[in-house]
């Protein structure tokens, strides 16, 4: 969850139920399992940034964890998540060493908003598959020159910025 101005987000990845993805913010999304079946709805998952959205599991995690309190970083984060890599879930199509699943968005979010999500410890005997991959992948996009349209995207959502802030 990411609050600011008073406002929680929910950020999600999860599987796509119906074509009615305004309803929960969904922003992007992308193939599950194999790239040729995405065209089927049960093969595809959404990345949601749902304003006072709810997490159906956010009762079952041990704790929430406060990486930042700053209102920028905040919404740079949520202004990011339409940018999120969506390579086939369940596969490491990007070469990052472990398969792109929630973990690696999120870690990808956290990496790419400023915040050192490398640093955040997983709860006792607990652990991520995935979260190195949106590590990995942050990293080589901070190395490597975005393309027109990124740069186009981007400077777009910081004009915007500066008029809602």
């Amino acid at each position: 969850m990411v609050s600011v101005d008073d406002v929680q987000f929910a950020i999600e990845m999860a599987p796509v139920v119906d074509a009615r993805g305004d309803s929960r913010g969904v922003v992007t999304g992308g193939p599950v399992g194999l790239r040729s079946l995405r065209r089927f709805r049960l093969f595809r998952y959404e990345i949601r940034r749902w304003r006072n959205g709810s997490l159906p599991d956010a009762d079952a995690t041990q704790s929430s964890v406060i990486v930042s309190t700053d209102p920028l970083t905040a919404r740079r984060l949520l202004d990011l998540v339409p940018l999120v890599p969506t390579p086939t879930w369940g596969r490491d199509e990007l070469d990052a060493g472990e398969m792109w699943n929630s973990n690696s968005v999120t870690s990808w979010l956290l990496a790419t908003a400023g915040i050192e999500a490398e640093r955040i410890a997983m709860p006792a005997g607990g652990r991520a598959p995935g979260w190195d991959a949106g590590l990995v992948i942050a990293a080589r996009m901070v190395t490597t020159k975005p393309t027109h349209a990124a740069r186009h995207q981007i400077a777009a959502r910081e004009r915007a910025l500066r008029f809602t802030s």
